[in-house]
């Protein structure tokens, strides 16, 4: 394989149970590097029986070499939907049309709806009854498009500030629960019909068999949100995880923790391992946080410059503009000024749910148990 490719596909340990009784720290760790890119990343089993994520990272796409793909799956309820979307998305999105008519947007959208249509009737696939995420990341010049599906995150870190790249798909969500319900759906414990905690997915068929709608009126639907946005000099990096560790750490998190390991002098690969350690549950009695699989990829924004550019550029302390209006304040009332005035606080950042929908008033919490 090209140093510029990596797609990496689930392996399995067989166990009873759902969680084991010791984590699989071993990790499968790659990087590769270009003149725009230097990227790491790693996954790994932890305390789940069988690894179901799956990831890739392109710095060059076949028949468009001067654009990259990224990508994070994380699988549920078997591996091989995550396993074969990890080897094949792309290909699909760049055979559209629409991509050759430089519609990236719509051609991921349909790119994601015809892989989804095309898994259903693989025969090496056999009826699958899996799932799984994606969150897509495609890089054409100063263009980012990133099309996701679940509840995998991908966020960037622009000089220093955090930016979500995507939203996770929730049937808690009301335009999530109202479509559910439309196909003939519940929403039970924030999971449809009482057992899938996403309302976007590849795969999940049993979700998707209601023969009045069409694939974008499912239950659950394949069909995923694409934010497009413009890459200037402030970037410094995107990162790409499941929710293994999206659970442990919120996205302000991740980019404080990652940017402060680039300016330790840390490669991206390294920083993805240590990132999941930082994750991984001492024990997993309760089957809780930090007990996921997890998988991290680090997209490290180069600008043609090389990484020690942007190690210098991540010292430089991340300035709160919305402390300027505070500091005025505080010189009108004559009040003393400290040296870290301007600078973002370590704050606490939760990751709020929404409340709003009819869901959440007739389900409560919900466990981490059942199906992903």
């Amino acid at each position: 394989m090209n140093i510029s490719e990596r797609i990496t596909t689930p392996f399995e340990t067989r166990n009873m149970g759902q969680t084991l009784s010791e984590p699989v720290t071993t990790r499968d760790t790659a990087c590769c590097q270009d003149k725009k890119f230097k990227v790491g990343s790693s996954c790994m089993q932890g305390w789940r029986v069988n690894m179901e994520d799956s990831h890739t990272h392109l710095l060059s796409l076949p028949d468009d070499a001067d654009t990259a793909f990224f990508a994070v799956y994380d699988g549920h309820g078997g591996a091989k939907i995550a396993d074969y979307a990890g080897r094949h998305l792309h290909k699909y999105v760049i055979k559209r049309p629409e991509y050759q008519e430089g519609n990236i947007a719509e051609a991921m959208k349909q790119g994601f709806l015809e892989l989804d249509n095309h898994m259903r009737y693989e025969e090496s696939l056999g009826n699958e009854p899996s799932g799984t995420t994606a969150v897509t990341i495609i890089i054409k010049g100063n263009k980012l498009y990133c099309a996701n599906v679940g509840d995998s995150r991908a966020v960037a870190s622009i000089s220093g500030k955090s930016e979500e790249l995507s939203e996770d798909h929730k049937p808690s969500n009301s335009k999530e629960y109202n479509r559910i319900v439309a196909a003939g759906g519940w929403v039970d414990a924030n999971r449809v019909n009482g057992s899938l905690a996403l309302s976007r997915a590849l795969g999940d068929y049993a979700f998707k068999r209601n023969q009045y709608k069409g694939p974008e009126e499912q239950m659950v639907i394949a069909y995923p949100d694409v934010v497009e946005r413009t890459i200037d000099e402030n970037w410094e990096f995107i990162v790409l995880a499941c929710d293994g560790i999206w659970d442990v750490m919120s996205t302000r998190e991740v980019v404080r923790y990652v940017r402060e390991n680039i300016a330790a002098g840390l490669e991206p690969e390294d920083i993805c391992e240590n990132l999941m350690m930082r994750c991984l549950a001492p024990d997993c009695q309760m089957a809780g946080l930090g007990c996921d699989n997890m998988t991290v990829v680090i997209v490290a924004l180069l600008h043609g410059d090389t990484y020690e550019k942007l190690q210098e550029k991540c010292k430089v302390p991340i300035v709160d503009p919305t402390l300027f209006e505070q500091l005025l304040a505080k010189v009108e009332r004559g009040e003393y000024i400290s040296s870290t005035t301007f600078y973002e606080p370590e704050d606490q950042e939760s990751e709020e749910e929404n409340d709003e929908s009819p869901a959440n008033e007739q389900s409560g919490n919900s466990e981490k148990c059942g199906v992903e």
